[in-house]
């Protein structure tokens, strides 16, 4: 029979309640901070709290204005605050090869990156042109396959990467246009990643919050709807903020946590669990 006394310096007891640090000496690479109220800024900002150090990359020169503050906040080293449009491979490449140098390894990823045309994200997804159903795949879906690629071979100790999806990529939202089948293709090559890193000890695994206000957001028609409707349906009534998502992907980030992969994984307050 096994022992039933708890010792606490058992590995397998160690992450939170012990340790209060846990992702301490750990590396994080975030993209997709537009500002404050970003969801990734919240992620950083658990990250961080837990202990791991983070690298930051901004759009353009304009976003540059509303995260560089956001970057001292966190402590991004200036080497590893770096633009990045994902269109650009020469930028991908040297945010990569910044990290190499810097670091030499990468724990984890955040992939938070989505784009679709105005007519296509506002318009019937009936009508959307082969031209604008290529730029939102490429910007919300293939991206996170381009950011992995170069992600992996630094987790030399194994890692995770997380990404950004919605509700609408398993149901119809209304107003959620085409970016409803592009999350319905990220939520895909996650489940396609995690089967393929898992042997790599690399957990790979997509959040989906219930609706935030952020810039992103700011281009969905009838958003506040969604909003209003999100906290009156929700067991818990009340909407999710970035930091509450941020601190359960910080603890999904913790080693011992690698086993949870290839999970759409909602912190929507049961919004999800409940019927039409």
């Amino acid at each position: 029979m096994a022992d039933p006394r708890i010792d606490p310096n058992d590995p397998a007891l160690q992450p939170l309640a012990i340790n209060t640090q846990p992702l301490k000496g750990k590396k994080a690479l975030i993209t997709g901070i537009a500002n404050q109220n970003s969801i990734a800024y919240g992620a950083a900002r658990a990250l961080k709290a837990f202990g791991a150090e983070i690298a930051m990359t901004y759009l353009n020169d304009k976003t540059r204005e509303f995260t560089q503050q956001l970057a001292d906040a966190l402590e991004v080293d200036p080497d590893l605050y770096l633009p990045h449009d994902i269109n650009n491979d020469a930028q991908t490449e040297a945010v990569f090869a910044a990290i190499r140098k810097k670091w030499g390894q990468l724990d984890t990823m955040l992939h938070a990156m989505a784009f679709a045309p105005r007519a296509a994200l506002q318009g019937a997804v009936l009508d959307v042109t082969r031209e604008d159903f290529q730029t939102t795949l490429t910007v919300s879906a293939h991206s996170l396959l381009v950011l992995a690629r170069e992600a992996v071979p630094l987790m030399t100790d194994g890692g995770s990467i997380f990404t950004l999806t919605y509700f609408g990529g398993d149901k119809v939202v209304p107003n959620y246009g085409i970016m409803g089948p592009a999350k319905s293709c990220l939520e895909g090559l996650v489940r396609y990643l995690a089967a393929e890193l898992g042997p790599k000890n690399i957990s790979v695994n997509a959040i989906s919050p219930g609706p935030v206000m952020t810039r992103a957001a700011s281009g969905i028609a009838h958003f506040d709807d969604l909003m209003t409707l999100a906290k009156d349906k929700a067991p818990q009534h009340t909407l999710v903020t970035p930091d509450e998502i941020g601190v359960s992907l910080a603890m999904l980030a913790c080693p011992s946590m690698r086993k949870v992969t290839g999970e759409v994984l909602y912190i929507d307050g049961g919004f999800n669990i409940m019927a039409g």
